[in-house]
């Protein structure tokens, strides 16, 4: 799992129909200091995320193991939503706390 922002939305309406009805949305994959780092990807939406959020974001093979992606040409997937992150007994994101 890695970390990335949601920066945009992705509309395609000619698709394969197995990935009918999936949401796309434009990934800005971070660092732990949440810098961008690396190119932005274009992921499925398996939990209802949403512009600007920090997610959860897997790729490769793993990306076909959530419920709503499984056996789909997908290689990248939104699988969470984070909402803390503790590091060193110091929180260093809270979502509560974004304006």
């Amino acid at each position: 799992m890695k970390f990335a922002r949601i920066t945009g939305t992705v509309v395609s309406t000619q698709k394969d129909p197995i990935i009918e009805g999936r949401k796309f949305l434009l990934i800005q994959p971070v660092n732990i200091k949440f810098e961008p780092e690396g190119s932005p990807q274009v992921a499925v939406d398996a939990v209802g995320a949403g512009e600007g959020e920090l997610i959860l974001f897997a790729s490769g093979s793993s990306a076909r193991q959530t419920e709503l992606t499984k056996n789909t040409p997908c290689d990248c997937v939104i699988m969470g939503i984070v909402d803390l992150i503790e590091k060193d007994g110091k929180n260093i994101y809270d979502k509560s706390k974004e304006e």
